[in-house]
């Protein structure tokens, strides 16, 4: 593994970039976190530059050796996690006082071991964007898809008319969208919430079994 590259830059420095004081803010001192912030955050940084998305960039994680090791020389068995971890950790980032707090440090990182000229995806705002849009995509889409499913075949129906996206909502994964376009990427959170909206106001009041109680 070269030194010089941005693998071998996150192993050395990974522990005094990442220290569990950094996140101290984003998590209750009650707990354990089931994964360690500074692994959290080296994978996020990996994503970044790779453009890779949240189930790719665990994926990557779990079984390609460079990112063990750009994670302070992991051992290739150390399990993985799941994407919503990530999802998970971006949130809370974002309510906090500095969101991008991963990434400044990062990039003061990089610039000293000079990689900044090959590696400048690792500030872009637009990229980051892209993939918070992309992790609501998924978030409000899946709850629809959850709350069609739990409902009997009469309630589905209603619902289902109540919907204006085309969309059937059966089928997992993302819509497609152009990411790097914000006016798309707004268009189709409104989409996905006015669908949203429309099928918790249907349900609001009434007596429903609890599991579509619990996914509305």
């Amino acid at each position: 593994m070269s030194p010089d590259s941005i693998y071998g830059v996150l192993h050395r420095e990974c522990f005094s970039l990442f220290p569990d004081e950094m996140f101290a803010d984003l998590f209750t001192d009650v707990g354990r976190r089931c994964v360690p912030p500074m692994i959290v955050a080296v994978v996020m940084v990996l994503q970044r530059i790779e453009g890779l998305s949240d189930r790719e960039a665990v994926e990557r994680f779990a079984f390609d050796a460079r990112w063990k090791y750009a994670s302070g020389g992991l051992d290739f068995e150390y399990p993985g996690f799941v994407h919503t971890v990530l999802v998970d950790m971006r949130a809370r980032l974002a309510r906090s006082d500095r969101p991008d707090r991963i990434f400044e440090v990062t990039l003061e990182a990089a610039k000293a071991a000079g990689l900044v000229g090959r590696k400048r995806v690792l500030d872009s705002t637009p990229l980051y964007d892209a993939v918070a849009t992309m992790d609501t995509v998924t978030l409000i889409r899946s709850a629809i898809r959850g709350l069609l499913g739990v409902a009997d075949a009469e309630l589905a129906a209603e619902l289902r008319a109540l919907v204006r996206r085309d969309d059937d909502y059966a089928r997992a994964g993302k819509p497609v969208c152009d990411y790097d376009d914000a006016a798309a990427r707004a268009a189709l959170v409104d989409a996905l919430a006015r669908d949203a909206m429309a099928l918790v106001a249907a349900l609001d009041g009434r007596e429903l079994a609890a599991e579509v109680d619990q996914a509305a």
